[in-house]
This record gives C-alpha cells, sequence and structure tokens, in this order.
C-alpha cells in the first residue's frame, strides 16, 4: 500500500467519523444548512462579480486581453446595469445567514421556525453599530452586513434560535387566543412574550458591550483580532501568520482578508510602493528592494482561486469526486474560480465549519508560500513579484505578469496549483467516500418508498 494510500485510509478512518458525528449536531447542522439554503444567491452575486470585474472593469484581466475598451468604448458603463444584483446577495449575506441559522435550529427544537428567523434578524440590528448622522439624516453602515459580519450572524443565529425555541416552548409564557382569532395573529401572540424577552435581553447585553467597545460587539471582535497583526514585523512569519489567519477566519465564517486587510496594507504598502519604484527606474524586477511581501508571496502563490487556493480544491473535486451533489458545486465553481472568487465553494460546499476541508483549506496556501519563498529568496530562480496586477488574474499567471513576464515564474506558479491539488486530493477522496454512502442510503430509501 502506498503512502497515499495509507493517508488517504487515515483521514477516512478518522476525520469522516467526526465529521458525520458532528455533522448531526444539531448547531453545525443549523449552520451547514444555512450556507446550502444560500448556496443560490451566493453564485448569483459571485456571477455578477465575475462579470463586472473581469469582463467590463477597466482594470479586468479579459477586458485588458480582449481589448474590449477599444472595441466597445462604453462598454464600462454595464457594470451599473448589474452591479445591484450583489447588494441584494453578498452586500447583505450576513442577514440572510442569520436569519436561516436561527429558523433551521429553531426547526430541530421544535421551535417556531419563521418568527424566530425574524427575531434573529431584529437582534442582529439591535447590536449593529448605531446610525451616524450626516445633515439631520441617519445613516447606517454596510461594513458588517455582508460576509465581514458573519461571525458574529452565526453566534447571534445560534444564540437566539437556542433561546426562542426554548421559550416558545415553555406554556407558561405562551399567550393563547380564541378560536375564532385568525391563525397568523393567534401564532404571533403565541411567541410574542419569548420575542419581548429575547430582544429586550441582547439589548441589555448591547449595553454592557458598548461601554467596552462604543463600536458594539463587531467592533469589540475585530479589535481583539487585529491588536496581535499590529506587533508583527515584514517577514516570511508575518506573511505566513497573515496568511494561515485569514484562512482561519475563514472557516470560522469571518472574512479573513478584510479582517486583516488594514493591519496587512500598513505593514506593507511602503515595501510595495518601493519595489514599484524600483521597476520603473530600473526596467526590471530583479533587485527589488523588498522581495518578501504579502502580495509579492502570499497573493502570488497562494491564492489561486480565492483564499485557501480553492482552484485546487475544484480541480482535485473534478478529477477525483463522484458524488453528483459535490461534482456540481465543482462545475459551477470553477469559471469564478478561475478568476479567484470562491464563494461558491466556501459557502456551497461549504468549507466553513466542515471538519473534512479546513485541513487542507489551512495547508494549501502554507505549502504554496513555502514554495513561492523558496523560489524566489532561497534559490533565486525567479526575480520577485512587485508589479501590482488585477485580482481577477488567474492563478498561475500572476506570478508571471507580477514578475513582468519571467518564465520560471510561470512554471513555479503552475507547480503551485499542482501542489494545492494533491494537498486537497486526499481529503476530497475521502469525503467523496462518505458522501457516496449517503447518495446510495438515500436512493435505497426512495426505492423502498
Amino acid at each position: 500500500m502506498s503512502f497515499m494510500e495509507k493517508f488517504q485510509n487515515s483521514i477516512e478512518k478518522v476525520l469522516v467519523p467526526i465529521a458525520s458525528k458532528l455533522n448531526a449536531q444539531r448547531h453545525i447542522c443549523a449552520v451547514r444548512d444555512a450556507f446550502i439554503l444560500s448556496f443560490p444567491l451566493t453564485m448569483a452575486g459571485s456571477l455578477i462579480v465575475l462579470l463586472n470585474n473581469v469582463f467590463l472593469s477597466a482594470d479586468g484581466f479579459m477586458f485588458k486581453i480582449l481589448q474590449f475598451g477599444k472595441l466597445f468604448p462604453d462598454i464600462v458603463k454595464l457594470q451599473s446595469v448589474f452591479a445591484p444584483v450583489v447588494k441584494g446577495s453578498a452586500d447583505i449575506f450576513a442577514i440572510l445567514i442569520v436569519f436561516l441559522i436561527a429558523r433551521n435550529l429553531a426547526k430541530s427544537l421544535n421551535g417556531d421556525d419563521l418568527l424566530t428567523g425574524l427575531t434573529a434578524v431584529s437582534v442582529y440590528f439591535i447590536i449593529y453599530p448605531d446610525y451616524f448622522n450626516n445633515e439631520g439624516i441617519n445613516y447606517i453602515t454596510t461594513k458588517y452586513t455582508g460576509a465581514q459580519g458573519l461571525f458574529v450572524a452565526i453566534l447571534v443565529g445560534l444564540l437566539v434560535g437556542e433561546i426562542m425555541s426554548r421559550l416558545s416552548n415553555s406554556s407558561k409564557l405562551e399567550i393563547k387566543m380564541p378560536e375564532q382569532v385568525p391563525p397568523a395573529v393567534a401564532r404571533s401572540f403565541k411567541v410574542l412574550l419569548p420575542i419581548i424577552i429575547t430582544t429586550i435581553l441582547f439589548s441589555v447585553v448591547n449595553y454592557f458591550v458598548k461601554m467596552v467597545a462604543p463600536g458594539g460587539l463587531h467592533e469589540l471582535i475585530y479589535n481583539i483580532i487585529q491588536t496581535p497583526l499590529t506587533k508583527m514585523s515584514q517577514s516570511i512569519f508575518s506573511v505566513v501568520i497573515l496568511s494561515l489567519l485569514s484562512q482561519s477566519l475563514w472557516v470560522m465564517g469571518i472574512h479573513g482578508p478584510n479582517t486583516i486587510a488594514a493591519i496587512r496594507d500598513t505593514m506593507f504598502s511602503e515595501a510595495g510602493n518601493a519595489n514599484l519604484l524600483h521597476v520603473a527606474s530600473q526596467g526590471t524586477a530583479w533587485g527589488a528592494p523588498y522581495p518578501i511581501t504579502y502580495s509579492g508571496i502570499a497573493s502570488a502563490f497562494s491564492e489561486y482561486g480565492g483564499s485557501g487556493c480553492t482552484l485546487g480544491l475544484i480541480i482535485a473535486m473534478l478529477i477525483f469526486c463522484k458524488s453528483k451533489e459535490t461534482k456540481s458545486i465543482a462545475k459551477l465553481s470553477l469559471a469564478p474560480g478561475l478568476f479567484n472568487i470562491n464563494e461558491m465553494v466556501i459557502f456551497g460546499l461549504p468549507i466553513v465549519l466542515n471538519p473534512i476541508y479546513i485541513i487542507p483549506f489551512i495547508l494549501a496556501p502554507f505549502v504554496n508560500i513555502i514554495i513561492g519563498y523558496v523560489a524566489v529568496i532561497v534559490l533565486e530562480i525567479m526575480p520577485p513579484v512587485v508589479i501590482g496586477i488585477p485580482w481577477t488574474t488567474p492563478g498561475p499567471l500572476m506570478p508571471f505578469l507580477g514578475t513582468g513576464g519571467n518564465i520560471t515564474a510561470l512554471i513555479v506558479g503552475f507547480i503551485c496549483l499542482a501542489a494545492s491539488v494533491l494537498v486537497y486530493a486526499p481529503f476530497v477522496i475521502a469525503a467523496n467516500k462518505s458522501e457516496m454512502r449517503k447518495e446510495s442510503q438515500n436512493e435505497m430509501k426512495l426505492e423502498e418508498v
């Protein structure tokens, strides 16, 4: 038996049973199913991001390759036609998730799923950062309505789901209405007291949280994560730590890149500007003063397909998966994944809170960072990646274009992609076996019916 087969068997023996037990746990089920149910909206938003940023943006990869600006001078204006789709999907993702998690949990606890979900949305905005006033008009920030608010959304959804379900199942808190009262009215009164108790409870908690963090729970969590990052210096260890932290936050439902963006950009912006000045004056990336930057190492070698190097995951699923459901997700995710848009696999597979995929999601970027570091710093077989390129550039082309067209960089890019496929492969195979068992069991049940 080869090493790879032994490794796959060990994954199947250890992780698959753990995954099965966790997937049967009601809180994990509520979160997992929430992401799966929101997949169609996630897909719609991702396709629009793909269209607007790759084909219709002046900085888009395909826009430049196909010279759309010359062929269709006003084509950039079409972005405004499609952009609102994102406002109705990705930009309100946290709101969708908080509703669905609370609803799913209430279903499993025999509570009122619809009103529990609505209460969770209410609570989410009770603890949301305060309005800001501009010329007598109150505005609400959208900073935490999208992916950056996911961690708090998951927390609120689980808490409200538990609290509301238990309170609504108490006969002492139930307000019974006469039979002649319309069902919708009777239903509302039945859980009226639990809703009042829940919303007041979170309002009180929010009051005390704001004593510590005026911006509320979102700001408190954000600051707790950011504070350690400010102490990091510019080195390969900083790049590795920031990358690993970004992936780790994603698997918990927190938008990793957005969370570390302020610190990351502050740490490496000066080095990035110095590198660009070097290229402008010398005409080459060789000899750049700061060969180690986040964009030059992590982004250039470890973010193919998006965070977690998920293009490797998609390719591994297409090669090794026989599960119809998983393979269909891989096929739908391939086109956006080529341009580093990976919400479909993160939330559709999902990767968030998925015990089987957490390890390779964190490991694959780490392996590729090491490959890039060795190629640039240790072996010096390619110049540093210092030229800014659009984030929608297909993965292996990033180091090639970022070095000004170095062929070795292109080869290293494809080596990184292959490495990510190899990292994901045994986990994909193990997950596929588990999915195939489920599908065969479901087919047998249908045949019995």
